[in-house]
């Protein structure tokens, strides 16, 4: 197409409605009031689209040249124009909502490792296909084409990272940088069917608990110690890992887990038995000197001298052979609770720190049943400790 039909004379003469071309997809549009837009059209796999590169005469006719040029380059590099456009003025790539949105969840994460988690998973699986699209650019098809990969090989991380894909989008629509979100459920995406069978954490017979126990105290390490009280506290490993001696009260026989380190967000009181008290006794000597400010924790880890990894007890298991998790033991004593003991059920899951399903029973149980679950830890103590204590009394 011939190129440079128009003339800055031309430009600022013409008065007739229409278009009028330059050439090379660029057209001058001069509207029945008399106003005069930039207009470039271009064209790919066989799709014909105008776009507007800005009103006569602040755009002049050789900046107007210079504009159609780029987008035709853009055009023929895959890009989108206009998405381009918008990102020079300060439309957010995905990349860049993603992370804005994680500083505006930052201090609402239960644990370091979510934090982390939250945005690693985005960079890792979503960011390959959507990490470099402008916010207002992202479809359905690229959010399927994101996770699809990962959809029946990683199914619990591939339906976390398409929940926190909406999260971000939901956030541009709420920043104003699109109008909606896309329908992004898995029957919509044509998602293929997921095994959604639920695995637990595995657990030991609770019949096997004592010998394990014994087990542990074969040897003197913090985490063995550290083991040996979330088994007799049934307490999850996160909140043993960043217990501290400011939450121990010996006189009171009470361990008081703060709101922030519980997953229900709810202060946590756990009655210390015997053999709790025992194992606090025996970590004393881990307990280090530490600066004002760091936390003083029972069992701090021996290598850095903060908390233990989230892997250290996992590890120890390991290393004795066993196909069970340390989390796996809160589920040992249920079962000891139900199999074993007359304590009502409602004690049990007090004790877990379980959530009320029913807002209205929560609504009324507001106590902790603390007086019952004293009577319950001791019992579930004396369980755990029954094979060490027999081997001490033949000793």
């Amino acid at each position: 197409m011939p190129r440079h039909l128009l003339s800055a004379a031309a430009v600022e003469a013409l008065s007739t409605p229409g278009r009028h071309a330059d050439g090379g997809g660029l057209y001058l549009h001069v509207r029945k009031g008399g106003s005069k837009n930039w207009v470039v059209r271009v064209q790919k796999n066989g799709r014909r689209r105008d776009i507007g590169l800005g009103g006569y005469p602040k755009l002049r006719l050789a900046d107007a040249r210079k504009r159609a040029a780029e987008v035709l380059r853009q055009v023929e590099l895959g890009l989108d124009p206009v998405a381009e456009r918008k990102r020079a003025a300060g439309m957010p790539s995905f990349r860049q909502a993603a992370a804005a949105r994680h500083r505006e969840l930052e201090k609402g994460f239960r644990n370091a490792k979510h934090r982390a988690q939250w945005l690693s998973s985005l960079e890792a699986y979503a960011c390959p296909v959507l990490g470099d699209m402008g916010i207002d650019a992202i479809g359905a098809a690229h959010v399927r084409e994101a996770v699809l990969p990962i959809w029946l090989e990683k199914p619990e991380t591939a339906r976390r990272v398409l929940q926190r894909i909406a999260d971000v989008l939901a956030w541009g629509v709420a920043q104003g940088y699109r109008d909606a979100v896309p329908v992004l459920s898995a029957k919509a995406l044509r998602l293929p069917k997921q095994d959604r069978e639920v695995t637990h954490h595995a657990a030991m017979p609770f019949a096997k608990v004592p010998a394990f126990v014994a087990r542990l105290r074969e040897r003197e390490g913090v985490s063995r110690v550290a083991l040996e009280f979330a088994i007799l506290t049934a307490a999850r490993s996160g909140e043993v890992r960043g217990a501290t001696w400011d939450e121990i009260d010996l006189v009171a026989r009470l361990w008081t887990v703060p709101s922030e380190r519980m997953k229900a967000k709810r202060a946590h009181q756990v009655p210390l038995s015997d053999a709790a008290l025992d194992c606090l006794e025996r970590a004393r000597p881990f307990r280090r000197a530490v600066k004002p400010g760091d936390p003083d924790l029972l069992f701090p880890s021996t290598f850095k001298g903060g908390p233990m990894s989230d892997m250290a007890l996992t590890k120890l298991i390991r290393d004795l052979g066993l196909p069970v998790t340390a989390h796996g033991f809160r589920s040992s004593f249920r079962d000891w609770v139900a199999e074993a003991t007359d304590f009502p059920a409602e004690v049990a899951e007090m004790a877990l720190a379980h959530a009320i399903a029913s807002p209205v029973e929560a609504a009324y149980r507001r106590g902790q049943l603390l007086e019952k679950r004293r009577a319950l830890m001791e019992a579930w103590g004396q369980f755990c400790a029954s094979e060490t204590s027999a081997q001490e009394r033949v000793a």
